[in-house]
């Protein structure tokens, strides 16, 4: 149940009559019914307002009563997926009394009088938050605090915060350390007002704006990739309408685009040039679809944790069949070592996705805690950092199209497939991805780990590093060898199947004979074991997962090798391997908590060891087939708890705690 409260303490503009004659107080709260919520409160001052939030049991949607906009900003506001605390942030001027906003990488970093913030100001707050109930217990303090005229901890001004209530409510709970997030205003249009003339003008500017077609241009994302940009969303908003008018859902729509990319998959493996083209158009027109399953839930409003969930592990598994389809074509047209480019192409690809994450969880810290991290000392990485930030600025420039496509994204990955996969063959198809791919690697590799080094934010201290490492039972019991550190032990041990590999793929007449050295490369893997326990707060220790991650499964393409596992089941594993590592991914993402039997997945060094056995005695292919089907049931059984079992639980236990309260007694 989502609580709006219309605070309109200290704003003159709430009695002014609307073009419908009502105060501009009562169409706020019209509109805010009209947004999503279930129930609208008029609330005379600060005190009243904290005894609401005492009281909420959901979301809570705080508007001044100041503010004139479309009724779809404060919709989009409501139902923001960005997390749990979001405020409405405008680039008008700031007037008088009104808090300046300081925003990083989305985040309201600073808040109050625009002095205060030593001209970084990015923007003015709009009047209208909404708080997460998490959150609820902090709206209340700042309340009573900016009330009894308290300036609270970390507020961006030393003086009492004056002009509006909301918008000194505001400053407070930002001084709070409120980790909140910024909506902005984009084609729509809000205005904050002070006397008639500036109502009227609002007004005016409201009706001169067609509210559904700017919804359905704000679908698109505002800053996306190049090949997206200028070959896919140029048209895909009218996919998005054609779905929104059929009642298909996002969901739907990720599982028609999943259908698409399994039909190429199958055509590229299938050979010959009409399947060849036929799957390349599909693959394309597929991406589209996964484009479009963003916009219809931007244009719609349905957000989920669900949602978001899949259409993060269907992208993946997607590119994933679509390699499986490369790698078996290829083997099929002659090439011996087909399903090797594959193996490589999706071991890479998941080994730069991690870094993808953690960089971005690292980003996201620094930004929260600017004062805290680092100094303006003007080193490299502070230059890097300053650079990057105005070639992001630059958009449309030659410079900010070029950063935006080295890198490589998903758009330009199933852009490249499908032209080389059409022109020449699922051979040359992956041999362009692995080698864009190492170059992408390489450039955001050592770009980051410089930018790093100014950072410095102990990004594996803020969340479960165990969780992430992905350690197992064994990994927690050895003893922690703490002056090499978590990262140096992770890389070091990646080397020891990456040189067995290399062996077994060298040697000539067969690695069987590598047998032998399945325990030297299993130990020197499980050193990586002994940073399990270590703090993970050095400047690169964000790389630790995903060094994890490379030597899982460099041992695990290793074992499979010397044990003559057919190479079609290697990638299976490796693609099990991937999906529960994606999961966890995903749910950091997303802010969701642990899969729920994650504790039965053994670890990656469990895993590791498991193979090793399993190769020692001459079984390996029946080992990691085993192994591979188990992690599988694991995986679909935990998706079926999170997503399915244990809500309907809590649901079913919601309804009956509402039954018990309501019953009368006797």
């Amino acid at each position: 149940m989502t609580l709006a409260i219309v605070l309109a303490a200290e704003a003159p503009a709430a009695s002014l009559p609307t073009r419908s004659g009502e105060p501009l107080a009562d169409r706020l709260a019209d509109q805010l019914r009209r947004a999503g919520a279930d129930e609208v409160r008029h609330v005379a001052d600060l005190d009243e307002l904290a005894a609401v939030a005492d009281t909420a049991t959901g979301p809570v949607l705080v508007t001044g009563a100041d503010l004139v906009a479309h009724t779809a900003v404060l919709r989009h506001l409501a139902t923001s997926p960005v997390g749990p605390t979001v405020a409405l942030v405008l680039t008008d001027p700031p007037g008088e009394g009104r808090t300046a906003v300081r925003e990083e990488r989305g985040q309201v970093v600073g808040a109050g009088p625009p002095e205060a913030l030593d001209g970084g100001a990015t923007g003015v707050f709009g009047g209208a938050l909404r708080v997460g109930v998490d959150d609820l217990p902090s709206l209340a303090a700042a309340a009573r605090a900016v009330a009894a005229g308290v300036v609270p901890a970390g507020a961006a001004s030393a003086a009492a915060p004056a002009g509006p209530a909301v918008d000194r409510l505001f400053a407070g709970l930002t001084g709070l350390g409120t980790l909140t997030f910024a909506q902005r205003v984009r084609l729509l249009v809000a205005h904050r007002v002070a006397d008639p003339s500036g109502l009227a003008a609002a007004e005016a500017a409201v009706a001169a704006v067609d509210e559904d077609r700017a919804e359905l241009k704000l679908s698109v994302k505002e800053r996306d990739d190049f090949f997206t940009t200028f070959f896919v969303s140029t048209w895909s908003p009218y996919v998005t309408k054609a779905s929104a008018k059929l009642g298909l859902g996002p969901t739907g729509v990720t599982m028609i685009s999943v259908a698409f990319a399994v039909a190429a998959a199958v055509l590229f493996g299938t050979g010959g040039r009409p399947a060849l083209v036929a799957g390349a158009v599909l693959l394309y027109l597929g991406f589209v679809l996964d484009c479009v399953d963003g916009q219809l839930a931007r244009y719609t409003r349905h957000f989920s944790a669900w949602g978001g969930w899949l259409d993060t592990m269907a992208d993946r598994a997607k590119e994933y069949v679509v390699y499986a389809g490369l790698g078996y074509g290829a083997t099929q047209a002659g090439f011996r070592y087909g399903w090797a480019l594959a193996i490589a192409a999706i071991t890479l690809q998941t080994v730069r996705h991690m870094t993808d994450t953690w960089y971005g969880v690292l980003h996201d810290e620094a930004a929260r805690r600017p004062r805290a991290v680092g100094t303006s000392g003007g080193g490299i990485g502070d230059k890097l950092n300053a650079a990057s930030n105005r070639v992001q600025a630059d958009t449309g420039s030659v410079s900010y199209w070029l950063k935006r496509t080295v890198v490589f994204p998903i758009g330009e990955r199933w852009a490249l497939i499908a032209i080389t996969v059409a022109l020449f063959g699922p051979l040359v198809s992956l041999y362009a991805v692995l080698a864009w791919g190492v170059l992408a690697f390489a450039y955001t590799g050592a770009l980051r780990t410089l930018r790093a080094r100014w950072m410095w934010v102990p990004v594996l201290d803020t969340v479960d590093a165990t969780l992430h490492r992905d350690d197992g039972p064994l990994a927690r019991v050895l003893p922690v060898l703490r002056p090499v550190g978590p990262l140096t032990l992770a890389v070091g041990a990646a080397l020891g199947p990456a040189a067995l590999l290399v062996t077994a793929l060298l040697t000539r007449d067969g690695a069987e004979g590598l047998r032998w050295a399945v325990p030297a490369a299993l130990l020197v893997l499980l050193a990586a074991g002994l940073g399990a326990g270590a703090a993970h707060n050095g400047p690169l220790d964000w790389l630790v997962p995903a060094a994890l991650r490379a030597g899982e499964y460099l041992f695990a393409i290793a074992v499979g090798v010397v044990g003559g596992v057919p190479p079609w089941l290697i990638f299976g594993y490796v693609f099990v391997l991937t999906l529960h590592h994606y999961d966890l991914t995903a749910r950091l993402e997303k802010r969701q908590s642990a899969p729920p039997l994650h504790g039965v997945t053994l670890g990656w060094e469990g895993r590791s060891v498991l193979l090793a056995l399993a190769a020692i005695v001459g079984f390996a292919g029946i080992g990691m087939a085993t192994l591979g089907t188990y992690l599988l049931v694991v995986f679909v059984g935990s998706v079926a708890l999170a997503w399915v079992v244990l809500p309907a639980r809590a649901a079913r236990a919601s309804v009956g705690l509402v039954g018990a309260g309501g019953r009368s007694p006797g």
